[in-house]
């Protein structure tokens, strides 16, 4: 086993979470090649990596099935031993089951299972974890390894001198987004003398903004866009706490090992996909609601219209002290 490709073209998070296979792969092989595909803008998550090699990127959002071809054909030309799927869509499988390899591993769910050499069972109901279903692909080549995701941020400059908290107000999904007022309410709550620092991509800054005019004399800053991913997980490991979504800064989290509290609104921790810091919390609606989960990923709008789900999540019931 020479030549490792590892494939995960999805969302930030889907990334994070699919790192301990890298680490199990270079404990059972360490003297293999390891490389990983990811969409474009993830690949800034493996900058300094010490086990890979290359980390090769698909752009979705430019010539998507023009890139696919490519990279089909760059894929092919590396002669990997081994290629691991660990997406469950067609436009991986098909990289996978035509890459070439000798050994082709992936999910069954995958469209193009069918011409993998190895499948896998992939179970969203089965108590376990996401990063547990992802090392099970590598029950194949005999190698196990830690459920747990790891990345490798450099060390941080220019970190605040006093204490401080983080919190990532923003998600993709609107359902899954602990709404404005209520972190408003949030740090109404923490208090003015916690220097809060407000985090997430470019296109978060304004979010985060309108949480500050609404709270101008507590101590917030809105730090949106000036951090790389890993200079953000660097910055939450040092974080007193970081309060987050059911959404990628988690995961962040989880991969430095950041004290964390993960706020979930329409899904539940037990999809699997929950924090695993080792002070890590999760607050939750305490209501009994039939509608909730209203699905695995969420929604753009609330299905019922009303998001009691977000909307009875009180501050006590996220601080932990």
């Amino acid at each position: 086993m020479n030549k490792i490709l590892v494939i995960q073209t999805a969302f930030i998070g889907d990334v994070i979470l699919a790192t301990p296979i890298l680490e199990a792969l270079h404990k059972g092989y360490p003297s293999a090649i390891i490389d990983i595909l990811v969409r474009k803008g993830n690949q800034t998550l493996f900058g300094g990596h010490p086990f890979l090699r290359h980390v090769l990127v698909w752009d979705k959002s430019n010539g998507k099935y023009k890139n696919l071809l490519l990279l089909r054909i760059a894929i092919k030309r590396q002669k990997y031993d081994a290629v691991i799927n660990c997406q469950r869509f067609a436009a991986s499988g098909f990289l996978t089951a035509f890459s070439g390899a000798k050994i082709k591993i992936g999910f069954d769910k995958n469209p193009f299972s069918g011409r993998f050499t190895h499948k896998v069972m992939h179970e969203i109901s089965n108590g376990k974890h996401e990063c547990e279903r992802n090392l099970a692909l590598l029950a194949p080549l005999s190698i196990s390894g830690e459920a747990k995701p790891k990345l490798y941020p450099k060390p941080l400059e220019n970190l605040p001198s006093e204490s401080f908290i983080c919190m990532a107000p923003a998600s993709v999904w609107f359902t899954k987004q602990f709404p404005v007022h209520k972190w408003v309410e949030l740090i109404t709550f923490v208090g003015k003398d916690k220097l809060i620092l407000l985090t997430g991509g470019p296109s978060d800054a304004a979010l985060c903004n309108e949480i500050i005019e609404q709270l101008p004399d507590f101590n917030l800053k809105n730090v949106c866009g000036l951090y790389s991913l890993l200079q953000s997980a660097e910055l939450m490991r040092h974080a007193e706490m970081n309060y987050v979504n059911d959404s990628a800064p988690m995961h962040l989290c989880s991969a430095v090992d950041a004290p964390v509290t993960a706020i979930y609104c329409s899904t539940i921790p037990e999809f699997g996909f929950g924090p695993l810091s080792k002070v890590s919390y999760v607050a939750q609606t305490q209501e009994k609601l039939e509608c909730r989960p209203c699905g695995l990923h969420g929604f753009k709008v609330c299905p019922e219209g009303h998001f009691n789900c977000a909307e009875t999540i009180h501050p006590q019931d996220i601080i932990h002290s």
